[in-house]
């Protein structure tokens, strides 16, 4: 469920988080009009609360993948509300590219793919990594809120176990597990930022 949704997030959130930077005042696209439209959309997306999502795209999640029950299930309202976030700390890792490079990359001709592809993207990517870090560990407490409509994993086993049939052990194991699982996702993400920010 977490890696299939991360997979889908940063497929969906990357480009849109480009688009957002290109659209924005004084870069290549710049549109004010649609910056503030991209902008208004991500926010809304962005401010309501996971647990009111999941319950409010049922029958969307329901026309998309056949199910609001399971994994599957999980996986459309965990990307709505994980897409927008990444996208937004995309654009942020994009903005801290100097205004110089893109200015020497522009004037030697290059297109605006060329411009995302070769200079942005891997100029950025540091910040990029940890972004997508933040992303993983808001999507593992996602995932623990989407056992509420049974979508598995170990929100469900601590909702039904731990708390439905008062089983503390359960509970703790479930807690411990996730703590242990944030921690391995932050160090992962935090090597791979050094990796990229020495290159």
């Amino acid at each position: 469920m977490l890696s299939a949704s991360l997979v889908l997030t940063v497929a969906i959130g990357l480009p849109l988080g480009v688009v957002l930077f290109l659209a924005s005042p004084g870069q290549v696209w710049a549109n004010r009009a649609a910056h503030l439209g991209l902008s208004l959309v991500v926010n809304l997306l962005r401010s309501v609360p996971f647990i009111i999502l999941l319950i409010v795209m049922i029958p969307l999640t329901v026309a998309l993948v056949g199910t609001s029950l399971g994994v599957v299930g999980a996986i459309p309202p965990l990307v709505v509300a994980a897409a927008p976030f990444f996208a937004r700390l995309v654009e942020l890792a994009l903005r801290e590219v100097g205004r110089d490079t893109i200015e020497a990359v522009t004037a030697m001709g290059a297109t605006t793919r060329d411009l995302v592809m070769r200079a942005l993207i891997p100029e950025a990517m540091p910040g990029i990594l940890a972004g997508i870090t933040v992303t993983a560990i808001a999507l593992v407490s996602f995932t623990a809120m989407a056992g509420v409509v049974g979508a598995g994993g170990l929100g469900d086993l601590a909702i039904r176990f731990g708390y439905q049939r008062f089983q503390t052990d359960v509970m703790i194991v479930t807690v411990v597990l996730l703590l242990i699982l944030v921690q391995l996702l932050q160090m992962a993400g935090d090597r791979l930022v050094r990796h990229f920010s020495r290159r």
